[in-house]
């Protein structure tokens, strides 16, 4: 007895699945997009795995992925064991010296190296470097306002400057560039500590990219926070200023991110939930998408 109408049966929805994907393919083939890895995605083990699955998916579907990344959780753990107290001022991480040795090296030693490895699983594809590397990303102190006077917080930079040369060549090699974010001193030797949000966006504006992807742990932007749970699923670069001053602290930088990105040059910026699998495929390659897009003003309301 013969089991083919079964199989085709079984067959026919992940046809469907691949073709619903062909107009988005032939949109994003050969164009760069920026992903920034964080938040849960980077600490369970699962999701990690998916996260790399995806962006080697899309290398091979013929894009361009560049992945951005900071390291929180993982700076604090290592000052805590080094018995450097976290001290945050103005929602930033005040940097000392002995700090900044110990982010530098969990970055660039750690959580870059641990997603190298999981991208290189799938092909000789991913190389890691800092945005010391090659100039990649120069940086002055930031010294941010707090009650109106300008407050010092060591060794955290403010992006001054982007060199996309390292970047495009590896991308032109078929490569996988993994940056953390560090960035060089444009004027007083050291380096520096930035924020991994404001790095991904600046790479993406000076790429030229088609997309800048934020992965956080919720679903996008909220419509009325706390009131409802309802995502904005788009809205242009004006609404989203208008909105920037009542969101949470942790917001501000993503969507400001995403701001600088599509007023610079890149076609659309979004905000997904890096705690669903997979969400980087779902929102390229399918028609629902998920998370919040911010596109260029004239681009029409959703």
């Amino acid at each position: 007895m013969s089991n083919g109408p079964t199989r085709k049966h079984t067959a026919l929805p992940k046809a469907q699945i691949l073709i619903e994907a062909l107009p988005w393919l032939t949109r994003h083939h050969g164009k760069t997009v920026v992903v920034k890895f964080g938040g849960n995605a980077m600490v369970d083990e699962d999701l990690k795995a998916a996260f790399a699955q995806d962006v080697v998916f899309l290398r091979h579907a013929g894009l361009k992925p560049v992945v951005v990344h900071g390291g929180g959780p993982q700076i604090s753990a290592a000052l805590d064991r080094h018995g450097i107290v976290s001290e945050f001022k103005a929602g930033l991480r005040v940097t000392t010296e002995d700090a900044m040795d110990v982010v530098r090296m969990v970055l660039a030693g750690q959580v870059q190296r641990e997603l190298v490895g999981l991208l290189n699983e799938h092909g000789p594809f991913a190389v890691g470097l800092t945005g010391e590397d090659a100039h990649t990303i120069s940086a002055t102190r930031h010294r941010p306002e707090i009650d109106g006077e300008r407050v010092d917080i060591g060794r955290v930079g403010e992006i001054t400057a982007i060199d996309t040369g390292a970047i495009e060549a590896l991308l032109a090699d078929g490569r996988i560039p993994v940056v953390s974010s560090i960035a060089r001193s444009e004027d007083d030797g050291h380096v520096y500590n930035v924020n991994a949000d404001t790095a991904a966006a600046a790479l993406a504006a000076a790429l030229g990219a088609e997309t800048l992807m934020v992965l956080t742990d919720v679903e996008g932007l909220y419509e009325d926070w706390p009131h409802s749970d309802e995502v904005i699923s788009r809205l242009t670069a004006s609404q989203l200023e208008k909105l920037l001053p009542e969101l949470s602290s942790g917001m501000v930088p993503k969507m400001e991110g995403c701001l600088h990105a599509v007023r610079n040059g890149v076609t659309t910026a979004r905000v997904i939930d890096g705690r669903v699998q997979h969400s980087i495929l779902l929102e390229i390659f399918t028609d629902e998408g998920i998370g919040t897009m911010v596109v260029p003003d004239g681009q029409g309301e959703s």
